[in-house]
């Protein structure tokens, strides 16, 4: 059974940065999409960026794209969301899924889910 655990959230000063983990067990990754979402309050949770583990292959959304990266470390078996230039826009619960659909950017297809982590940033 996949199983996906976040950490690294907190509080953070507008323009700061961030780094979450997704410590992954339960599967051989190398064939799924490690995606990012996050659920800020009020609103649905939406599509930050992925990582196909196989070619390293990285999307993000446009809110994103040249802020925040995704890496992943195999001798961890962790995927990493770097974030930088924090802006209060994205404070949300940050939250890790994997996905057996290669590069796969919807809800829909991601099928197992971490617990999330809480960013706040502070303006």
């Amino acid at each position: 059974q996949v199983q996906l655990i976040e950490s690294g959230g907190g509080l953070v000063q507008a323009g700061g940065s961030l780094r979450l983990s997704c410590a992954a067990s339960g599967r051989t990754f190398n064939k799924y999409t490690m995606g990012w979402f996050r659920q800020a309050p009020g609103k649905g949770r939406e599509f930050v960026g992925y990582i196909f583990w196989s070619d390293r292959t990285t999307f993000y959304a446009d809110s994103v794209k040249g802020r925040f990266t995704i890496s992943r470390d195999d001798a961890k078996n962790t995927v990493y969301l770097q974030m930088n230039s924090l802006e209060p826009e994205d404070t949300a619960v940050y939250y890790c899924a994997a996905s057996q659909v290669n590069y796969c950017v919807g809800l829909g297809c991601y099928d197992n889910w971490g617990q999330g982590t809480q960013v706040t940033v502070s303006s």
